[in-house]
């Protein structure tokens, strides 16, 4: 049974978030007026078809891997475009166009995570309090004194190089959640900050935690770990419940998809620069299993579930790789600048190497899949 409720949720996982993705190129080619010959949801044989009336294909395919809006384009070779319809091909249109059309599929995926979030909110939602366990021996918490019993209210950032907070310029801090966020975009964007705690034994005080004292980013260290605040695992009964009225929700619900992003690109950034390590990315093992151990808690873990997700193939889709949607913002950029296209070769030449480049890192998901659920 296990089994078959982490199949569903992979396949309602890739559906869904694919399903919009590629709908907000669907979306943006029709409102600037470019034909959509065919929207795919997955790769493969054809399992369901549709021909709407406007002449588009709706296709569920077989391998439920991805998908694909196919535009009317004169740069296709296999396409036959006749004069009268030149007007509609995705070629013909402005720059500006193309690239809205380019890049509305990942903000779509950002669209969609702040949804799943408001959703959450609006309905209500059980969230740990931010009271502190005991920190780690040589931890910087415990360093500076922090003490366990003692509750986090209150969160400010320190503007630059400062370690002087502002007197009243703290932010609430509503749960361990909340909070947790905030320390992961300072920690990944050495930051210093300041919280306001309340004492265990009463009375409240200030903790200021400069950006030279802050853990560095780098492959062997937990962040978290070395800045050592962590919450009190308490019972469900002593937990807080976070509800909010719909347009509050939305706007909570965009600050919180604004530091999810800020946090994963520094991370995916990291692998760049050799601060995160190659064995944290993760495959289609590792979003089975979290999708199926997500739905099985509740629709809400679910859907938080679904909004880390997308706004990680959002993210994804952005970085400037042949193949992706950031690499065709790239030839964009390219056109802006230079006055005039990459050529067809050209972009065909670059679409084997990043077709080469996707297939290495897709193995590598896959190898560290393979290593953290099957190795003894």
């Amino acid at each position: 049974m296990q089994a078959l409720i982490t199949l569903l949720a992979f396949l309602v996982t890739l559906g869904v978030l694919v399903s919009f993705h590629e709908f907000g190129h669907f979306l943006a080619a029709r409102l600037c007026g470019v034909r959509v010959l065919r929207f795919a949801v997955g790769f493969g044989k054809p399992l369901f078809t549709y021909i709407a009336g406007n002449k588009t294909e709706w296709v569920i395919a077989s391998i439920p891997l991805g998908g694909y809006v196919k535009l009317l384009d004169g740069r296709d070779r296999e396409q036959l475009i006749s004069i009268a319809d030149e007007s509609q091909a995705f070629d013909r249109k402005p720059l500006w166009q193309r690239s809205l059309i380019v890049a509305a599929g990942p903000f779509a995926n950002f669209f969609l995570a702040m949804v799943l979030f408001a959703v959450i909110y609006v309905s209500g939602v059980p969230q740990l309090p931010a009271i502190l366990q005991a920190p780690p021996e040589n931890s910087v918490a415990e360093k500076l004194g922090v003490m366990k019993g003692d509750r986090i209210t209150g969160w400010q950032t320190l503007s630059g190089t400062s370690s002087v907070p502002l007197s009243e310029g703290f932010e609430e801090v509503p749960s361990w959640n909340a909070l947790r966020w905030n320390l992961l975009d300072a920690l990944t964007g050495e930051q210093g900050f300041a919280l306001e705690l309340q004492s265990s034994k009463g009375g409240s005080y200030i903790k200021i935690f400069p950006e030279a004292d802050l853990p560095k980013m780098s492959p062997d260290k937990d962040l978290m770990q070395a800045l050592g605040i962590w919450p009190q695992l308490l019972p469900t009964s002593q937990w807080t419940e976070l509800k909010l009225g719909p347009l509050d929700a939305l706007v909570f619900a965009s600050k919180r998809v604004w530091v999810i992003t800020k946090v994963s690109i520094r991370l995916m950034a990291g692998i760049f620069t050799g601060n995160t390590s190659l064995k944290q990315l993760g495959g289609p093992l590792s979003i089975a299993d979290m999708a199926g151990k997500s739905a099985q808690v509740g629709w809400q873990p679910f859907f938080a579930f679904l909004a880390l997700m997308s706004i990680s193939i959002g993210l994804l889709n952005l970085l400037p790789f042949p193949m992706l949607d950031g690499g065709q913002l790239l030839y964009d950029a390219w056109e802006l600048v230079a006055g005039k296209r990459i050529s067809i070769l050209m972009q065909e030449q670059f679409q084997k190497v990043g077709f080469l480049l996707l297939i290495s890192v897709s193995l590598l998901a896959l190898f560290n899949d393979l290593q953290r659920y099957f190795s003894p």
